[in-house]
């Protein structure tokens, strides 16, 4: 298993914006494409938004990405997300813990 650790810095005054698309859209298309997203996390204070998903291999992040950005949900959402994004971070990650 590979989790990707994901940082994005949102606007100023975007993030109630960010975390709404987040739960009505973007998790939604990743819920049906069967990509786990294992957590989501909202700042107290500040404007970086983190999440974690999961893959079965490194192999198979380009697959499903693929499949997610194909997908007619996300196709009609245009540059919304991004619109939102001031940067983005990702870093792939494997457990400590053995199987």
């Amino acid at each position: 298993m590979i989790y990707q650790i994901r940082q994005y810095d949102i606007h100023p005054g975007k993030m109630p914006e960010w975390v709404t698309l987040f739960e009505t859209h973007l998790r939604p298309i990743h819920d049906r494409l069967g990509i786990p997203i294992i957590g989501a996390w909202e700042p107290v204070s500040g404007n970086t938004f983190i999440w974690i998903r999961s893959f079965d291999n490194e192999a198979a992040i380009a697959t499903q990405e693929a499949a997610y950005f194909a997908s007619p949900e996300r196709q009609a959402l245009g540059s919304q997300p991004q619109a939102l994004i001031l940067a983005t971070r990702i870093e792939l990650m494997r457990s400590t813990r053995s199987a």
